[in-house]
């Protein structure tokens, strides 16, 4: 694939993302204040969209956008396109974007066929977590491997919380000084939000290790629904009903401005090539 074509899809890659969390979000607000929107998991978003005019097009054209930003996470893990690095840090960061490419290829999975209601991927909006838990328990040492999906899980939420105290995003961004100071509170609520989410389903991911019961294990829709029943659960769930929007308006921030130069790893797919030509 082409650099070219590369920058293309992540950024189309990374609007789809913001599309959908707008849309999370937004249903999630709605929840939040009363107003329907009972809807709070991705796939249920997507189906809710369905309904509205246009949505049969909106839909695919976000499922289509997911498979790009499934395709660009694959390429910042497998070539080191934002330079992390091979230390322990580094591998780990882009392990995370290769499982993020899966996860994100199967949402666009279900997007491209859910307006065709193909009952193989258009299984009631649920997020799959229970499922993805069951699956890992029934591998050898599946209960240490869930662990580690639930530590993994923790560690993505803790550096997304870390962005968004440290400004760790802006130097991901070319834009303006006088515009990234304006829109930086934007995307540290939103990469906070979406950390303390995270962090809720790890919690859930480590339980399930815990106690071996897939059950246990939640998603996105798990984590919100255990916010709200907290003390201050209402606030608390509009709060990061506020914060998923946040998010989804940092995605398209990223769509726009987002740095993307992909001369490095590229170099290093032409030393691999060359390697391999002389072998």
């Amino acid at each position: 694939m082409e650099r070219n074509h590369v920058k293309v899809a992540a950024r189309i890659g990374y609007a789809a993302r913001g599309a959908v969390y707008l849309l999370l979000g937004g249903l999630a607000f709605l929840a939040a204040i009363g107003s329907g929107g009972q809807t709070t998991d991705p796939k249920g978003a997507l189906a809710a969209l369905l309904g509205e005019p246009l949505g049969f097009v909106i839909v695919l054209a976000i499922g289509i956008g997911l498979f790009a930003y499934a395709a660009w996470r694959a390429v910042q893990g497998l070539l080191d396109a934002d330079r992390h690095g091979t230390d322990a840090k580094g591998l780990a960061i882009r392990g995370a974007m290769c499982v993020s490419a899966v996860t994100h290829a199967s949402l666009g999975l279900y997007a491209v066929t859910l307006p065709f209601a193909l009952g193989a991927f258009s299984n009631g909006g649920g997020d799959g977590s229970k499922d993805a838990a069951s699956w890992v328990l029934r591998q050898p040492f599946g209960r240490y491997l869930l662990a580690l999906v639930a530590l993994a899980i923790l560690a993505a939420g803790l550096a997304q919380i870390h962005k968004a105290l440290t400004g760790g995003f802006r130097e991901r961004l070319a834009m303006r000084e006088a515009l990234l100071d304006r829109l930086s509170p934007v995307c540290a609520f939103g990469l906070a939000a979406r950390g303390v989410v995270f962090l809720i389903i790890g919690g859930f991911f480590a339980y399930a290790a815990w106690v071996i019961d897939p059950d246990e294990a939640g998603g996105t829709a798990a984590a919100l629904e255990w916010l709200r029943s907290q003390p201050y659960g209402s606030w608390l769930f509009l709060a990061i009903a506020i914060g998923l929007v946040a998010f989804g308006m940092y995605g398209l921030i990223q769509a726009i401005w987002r740095r993307i130069d992909l001369d490095e790893p590229a170099r290093h797919a032409d030393r691999l090539t060359a390697l391999g030509n002389r072998s």
